[in-house]
């Protein structure tokens, strides 16, 4: 009787540590995918402060049309943290890049504007901002791909939603090259 105790005790406890050892494992990956996320709210915030220091350079050249532009982005703009979904990624995209495009038309009307040592700068610095959003996706997607392969293998499928687990979403490109104005 003592050694069949003692094989069922062994193997509550092989599973137990099994159990707990997923569970970290599990962790570790969506603290990983948490953190990218929060990276593109960083980044997407800086393009957003960029973006607001481009609309103020150019008020000096099409005031009313910079106000009105302003005004149309300011609503939009929400924080994206680590509980943001790809959706939200998306939406801030979105109005950065209609944004941007808006913007683009105006520096077509004033070459000044376009020639301005300054409004340079700051296309540079949105580049810069878009470019490192570009790499956080890349990661965020990497992370993502992780947890899920994990996720949905066996035996970890079996207890990964037991422990709240689910597969997440990734993240799609949806600015080209192409959408981005100029910088010259």
């Amino acid at each position: 009787m003592l050694p069949i105790f003692i094989a069922i005790a062994v193997v509550v406890a092989a599973v137990a540590l099994w159990t707990i050892s997923t569970q970290r494992k599990l962790v570790i990956l969506d603290e990983n995918i948490n953190s990218a996320m929060s990276q593109i709210g960083v980044q997407l915030s800086s393009r957003f402060d960029a973006l607001t220091a481009l609309l103020d350079l150019t008020k000096g050249y099409a005031k009313d049309e910079s106000e009105t532009l302003i005004e149309t982005i300011r609503p939009g703009r929400s924080v994206i943290t680590a509980k943001s979904t790809p959706d939200d990624v998306v939406r801030q995209e979105e109005i950065i890049s209609k944004a941007l495009g808006r913007i683009s038309i105006i520096t077509e009307q004033y070459p000044e504007l376009k020639a301005n040592r300054t409004y340079v700068k700051i296309m540079d610095a949105v580049q810069t901002f878009e470019n490192m959003v570009r790499t956080s996706r890349l990661i965020y997607n990497d992370s993502v791909s992780k947890l899920n392969r994990e996720i949905r293998m066996f035996p970890v499928s079996m207890i990964a939603g037991m422990l709240g687990f689910r597969k997440r979403g990734y993240l799609v490109e949806q600015v080209s090259r192409a959408d981005m104005p100029s910088m010259k």
